[in-house]
C-alpha cells in the first residue's frame, strides 16, 4: 500500500501563521513535488546558493531531511568606508518529508544546479510474483 501523505505540513504553517502573533515571520523555499512511474523528484528554489549551503539525508525513521544554511560573510574591500546602516543576510531552512513506502531509500541521489535543488527518490522496483504452484488434493 501506497503513502499519499507524504507532502510536509510546511504548507498547514504557513496558513496558520497569522492566528499566531509569537511566530516570526519566516519565508520558506518553493518546493516542487513531482511523479512519473519510475520516481518522485522534489524540487527546492534555491537561488544564489551552492551545494555545500545544503545538507540532505535520511534521519532514523526513514524520513528525508532537507537542510540549507547560508551566511554572508564579511569583506574588508574598503578600509576608509564604514557603516551607517547594514542588514547582515543569513537563510535557513529545514524540511522534513515522510516518504512513501515505495521510494528505494538507498539509491536517493541529490543535485545544485541554476538556484535548485532537485532531490530524485527512485520507486522501488515491483516484481510480479507469480503464482503458479502446486495443490495438494485432500
Amino acid at each position: 500500500m501506497q503513502n499519499n501523505y507524504w507532502l510536509p505540513e510546511l504548507f498547514n504553517d504557513l496558513m496558520n501563521a497569522g492566528l499566531n502573533a509569537t511566530k516570526p515571520c519566516t519565508t520558506a523555499p518553493a518546493i516542487n513535488v513531482m511523479e512519473n512511474e519510475n520516481t518522485y523528484v522534489v524540487q527546492l528554489a534555491a537561488p544564489g546558493l551552492k551545494k555545500e549551503d545544503f545538507f540532505v539525508n535520511i534521519n532514523d525513521e526513514g524520513n528525508l531531511i532537507i537542510k540549507m544554511e547560508q551566511k554572508e560573510e564579511e569583506k574588508k574591500e574598503n578600509e576608509k568606508m564604514h557603516y551607517l546602516r547594514r542588514e547582515f543576510s543569513y537563510t535557513k531552512y529545514e524540511q522534513t518529508l515522510i516518504l512513501p513506502d515505495d521510494v528505494a531509500k538507498e539509491n536517493i541521489s541529490a543535485k545544485v544546479s541554476d538556484g535548485i535543488l532537485t532531490v530524485t527518490l527512485p520507486k522501488i522496483e515491483e516484481t510480479k510474483v507469480k503464482v503458479a504452484r502446486s495443490i495438494e488434493i485432500g
